[in-house]
């Protein structure tokens, strides 16, 4: 909305201040700047609110605002005055606005840094969060026009209020004067006031994606009037799944005598239905959505599925359709699946929704789905039905113009119907957050990720996000590090979905194996030694072992305190003819049940060929359809599930599940705030504590394989029990400030927005003030300049060329080391120019000798999709040939730093490999984060190279360095909540 202009140099309207948030009810509203242009919008806002309301925002009855408030809380000039508005439908529901005042409580100027704010929420919107989403945004918008402090003055009987701001996070102080709470928040965010902003953000984003897959009505629009058809499908799959709630046709080429269509109401629009729709689904040509949309929004729908094609995978056209399509739906407080959407699915029994084309609506299970793809979701539909696993919920997003992944494992973090969540993933709208809560869903259930797309460098049509510059092996593992089960295919998926579904996780690598054909054991061997298992050497028990044997044998190996799982094989055995028998998977399947059930807690795998219903046996036994609690300890509180951090605190309170149910009633703004987000745990989250269903696998490589990410992944789990830390003498040995104010000096008050790279001394004073000490390199432009430069510095020397082509490049003769006197110097010299060229092309420089050792490189950059990354690996064709590369995000702690260096193939070469003196890996570790340190305090810090640096047995010394910095990009997971505007 564009204002009209005030007399001020600084009334430009803020346009990036506009955003689109949900709310603690999960429904959407949009922030933005108030303009001249409300003052109708503000009297009607203030019309409907209470004079209770009215009386706490004021100190005294103000039935009505005069001409001169509504001018004065309409005109801003976006500096010493602001004002905020939450919108739903275009119209108001509440505002927030600050003024800037000096130490005496005057208004003022900049440079004072102290503004008084009051808010004001209409009574109908009140316990939704809308105060608490205001407070985030107005503290944002006043750090960035130099305000420090909020100052407040509220009543005491105004509680909400009053909780909004003590548990908003912020350090504050209050004070009882004539009357009134006199309240001051320093703005400075706090890790406080993160966790309860993050802690809001996902009940929020869970809540918005529960009300879409537990509506109490549902409406699909475009059912058409003959069998056939998008719309009648869906219909059907509703009516075919059992869906709980009511179901509506809607078509506006019904004829008005139709009353019902495959029993069910039929109406020609929405307003036609007498009671609440809770859920939409769209159904027709991409030229009509936006009249639906507009008909949802004024009927109080809370969610749309849009399977309409037609929008951004269609071109540029098309995206600006889809954008518009989001920006309609958001205006209305509703939240979008797709479109170009597949549908969704809830198995739980109080839903029981197939709102999708699905013919078939899954099984219920305990498996959380997510795919970007139509044709990928059918796919691992019919997977999943074909091995006898069921869901809990699916959602096939289409272009995901709104609702995400994110957004999924918002929910299926709180979901107790959900224990692990699979996810298909084509693109990564936000990555930093998908790493944050890829790694605290991870922490109490497993998140098994696919992606597609990985090498093409761009994203799938109708996928408007940020395209990352990394490699995809780097994606991997920086997912790795979030403890996301990475894995390439969807048959991958699945096996590793099933098995983590329905078994406990191991202890550790030790796998026994077990079965009636040696060949296939010594294949499942050799397949676990491939994957970095333990394995022991295989137990034959030969061809005519009965399932009586089968149960004793792995009974025997459960009870194996030298085994951490088992895998079985198993092949058609010999009957009593002498005959192979096929056919009697079920009897197998009962005695490998029963001994599972009966012995430790230990992960069963099963390969088998050609047994006739022995996967249907074990899928028949399936735990995932039942809800699980954990066991209770002594002190009345759930157990942990296995390889969960211990000490963690249960959930105290789960998001919903039945059709049509409400947020629970709030007495104030913020709820649950006492507790940030991720110090909870849900209950009945994560692999079993018992055996329940034992998958089948028809290859060893693939039970392995998944046997093989559950090990990693229960390892991952343990260590995230204890998580790393950044060591204190990083605090006392940088100097923060002055690195801060190098840094100003270096980019000057204009910087160019490509940024700039630094010299060598700058970067080496930069790099200095973290600890980093880079050996000094002097000019040799002449061989009289290089024999000063040695006898400067002392010999032994080096000689370099740092020309671009030739830098690092020692094997085409541009490095030249160990030059112990003047005469060996100057044949250098003459050696390397003759054979590449003349100094002034060549750049050369004289450096002094470093210790031997292993030559490596450290680097860490600035992406801007998936934020700072910090890698390690040896210098020269291991990491530049072979991508033997490691990587970790920033800010790394110290087991981050212990496991970077660790984690390259050649990792070896460091640890004294074939007699070699091992190095200093504690230095090593040490540098790695004192550099994670510099990049995290200074996003001005883009990229930085470390190389080599020589790790001898005692210390390392860095030879080269290259340092780039550039303005900050916009780091929108530290700002206040807002859904992405692609």
């Amino acid at each position: 909305m564009e204002p009209t202009p005030e007399l001020s140099p600084h009334n430009a309207y803020p346009d990036h201040w506009e955003a689109d948030v949900v709310l603690r009810d999960g429904g959407t509203a949009r922030i933005r700047p108030i303009t001249t242009e409300d003052a109708e919008r503000l009297v009607s806002f203030y019309e409907q609110v209470s004079d209770e309301s009215k009386y706490y925002r004021f100190f005294a009855p103000y039935p009505r605002l005069s001409d001169r408030d509504v001018h004065r809380f309409t005109h801003h000039d976006y500096v010493d005055r602001v004002g905020l508005a939450v919108t739903i439908g275009g119209e108001f529901i509440g505002t927030v606005r600050f003024d800037r005042i000096n130490d005496q409580g005057r208004p003022a100027s900049a440079p004072a840094d102290e503004a008084e704010v009051a808010f004001l929420v209409q009574d109908a919107h009140q316990g939704r969060g809308v105060a608490s989403a205001l407070l985030e945004h107005i503290a944002a918008v006043a750090r960035e026009r130099g305000i420090r402090r909020f100052a407040a003055e509220v009543l005491p009987a105004n509680n909400k209020m009053i909780k909004v701001f003590r548990d908003a996070g912020y350090t504050q102080q209050r004070s009882f004067e004539d009357g009134s709470v006199h309240l001051t928040l320093d703005l400075e965010p706090t890790e406080k006031s993160l966790a309860v902003q993050r802690g809001r953000e996902q009940r929020a984003e869970a809540r918005s994606v529960q009300r879409l897959l537990a509506p109490g009505s549902v409406a699909v629009i475009g059912t058409g009037r003959t069998p056939g058809g998008v719309g009648r499908t869906v219909l059907r799959n509703l009516l075919a799944a059992g869906f709980t709630g009511r179901t509506y046709a809607v078509n506006r080429a019904f004829d008005e005598g139709l009353a019902t269509l495959d029993g069910v109401p039929a109406h020609r629009s929405l307003g036609e239905i007498d009671e609440r729709v809770d859920l939409a689904v769209i159904a027709v040509p991409a030229h009509r959505v936006p009249e639906a949309v507009a008909d949802c929004g004024e009927h109080g729908v809370q969610g749309l599925v849009v399977l309409s094609a037609g929008y951004a995978e269609r071109g540029s056209a098309g995206r600006e359709l889809q954008r518009e399509l989001v920006r309609q739906a958001r205006s209305y407080g509703m939240r979008i699946i797709g479109p170009n959407a597949f549908g969704i699915i809830n198995t739980a029994e109080s839903v029981r929704l197939n709102a999708s084309l699905a013919p078939e609506s899954p099984a219920r299970g305990r498996i959380g789905l997510f795919t970007q793809s139509g044709a990928i979701g059918i796919a691992l539909l019919s997977g999943l039905h074909r091995r006898g696993a069921g869901l809990s919920s699916f959602i096939s997003a289409g272009n995901r113009a709104d609702v995400s992944g994110n957004d999924f494992l918002q929910y299926s973090f709180e979901d107790q119907d959900t224990d692990v969540a699979l996810l298909y993933l084509e693109s990564l709208g936000n990555p930093r957050k998908f790493t944050r809560l890829a790694r605290r869903t991870a922490a109490v259930k497993p998140v098994v990720v696919v992606k597609g797309a990985r090498h093409s460098g761009t994203n799938p049509p109708g996928h408007a996000v940020p395209v990352s510059r990394i490699p995809d092996a780097t994606v991997s593992a920086l997912m790795r590090q979030a403890g996301v089960i990475r894995v390439d295919t969807v048959t991958e998926m699945v096996d590793a979905g099933l098995l983590l579904a329905g078994q406990p996780l191991p202890a550790g690598p030790r796998v026994a194996i077990l079965g009636n054909s040696e060949s296939l054991g010594l294949l499942t061997y050799d397949a676990c030694l491939a994957e970095g298992l333990r394995p022991r050497p295989p137990r034959d028990l030969t061809t005519a072992a009965s399932p009586q044997d089968f149960r004793d044998a792995l009974a025997e190996a459960l009870a194996d305190g030298t085994c951490d799982a088992v895998i079985v094989t198993a092949i058609p055995w010999v009957g009593e003819n002498g005959e192979a028998e096929t056919g009697d998977g079920e009897v197998l399947a009962a005695a490998l049940r029963g001994a599972a059930a009966g012995g430790p807690a230990k992960p069963v795998a099963v390969v088998h060929v050609e047994i006739g219903g022995l996967a249907e046996a074990l899928a028949a036994a399936s735990s995932t359809a039942a809800p699980r609690t954990r066991p209770t300890t002594l002190a009345g509180r759930p157990a942990a599930a296995p390889g969960a951090p211990t000490g963690a605190a249960p959930a105290t309170a789960t998001a919903p599940t039945g059709p049509g149910t409400e947020a629970p009633p709030e007495t104030a703004e913020p709820a649950g705030t006492t507790e940030p987000a991720g110090t909870t745990e849900p209950e009945a989250a994560g692999p079993p504590a018992r055996p329940g269903r034992i998958p089948a696998y028809p290859a060893a490589e693939r039970a392995v394989r998944a046997m093989a990410e559950a090990v990693k992944y229960a390892q991952w789990r343990r260590q995230a029990a204890t998580p790393g830390k950044v060591p204190e003498f990083l605090d006392e040995t940088t100097d923060e400030p002055g690195a801060a104010a190098l840094i100003d000096t270096l980019l000057g008050p204009a910087p160019d927005p490509r940024g700039r790279p630094l010299t060598h001394d700058e970067a080496r004073e930069l790099l200095g003030r973290y600890g980093i000490p880079v050996r000094p390199t002097l000019p040799a432009t002449d061989p009289e300049a290089a024999v000063a430069a040695a006898a400067r510095l002392g010999y032994p020397v080096a000689l370099k060329t740092t020309a671009p082509h030739l830098r690092h490049r020692a094997d085409l003769g541009g490095v030249r080391l160990d030059l112990t006197d003047e005469d060996a110097l100057r044949r250098a010299y003459a050696e390397v120019t003759e054979l590449l060229g003349k100094p002034a092309e060549l750049l050369p420089v004289v450096q002094s000798m470093a210790p031997r050792g292993v030559d490596t490189v450290v680097r860490a950059s600035i992406d801007a999709a998936a934020g700072a990354v910090l890698s390690f690996g040896l210098a020269g064709a291991p990491s530049e040939l072979l991508g033997d590369t490691a990587h970790r995000l920033v800010p790394a702690t110290d087991r981050d730093a212990a496991e970077l260096i660790r984690s390259i193939k050649a990792a070896p070469v460091l640890f004294g490999w074939r007699g070699s003196a091992p190095v200093d890996t504690p230095a090593l570790e040490e540098l790695l984060l004192r550099l994670s340190r510099l990049v995290d305090d200074h996003p001005e810090v883009v990229s930085v190279a470390l190389e080599p640096v020589v790790v001898a047995p005692q210390g390392l010394t860095v030879l080269g360095a290259t340092v780039r910095l550039a303005p900050p990009p916009p780091r929108g997971d530290l700002g206040p909540r807002r859904l992405p505007n692609y």
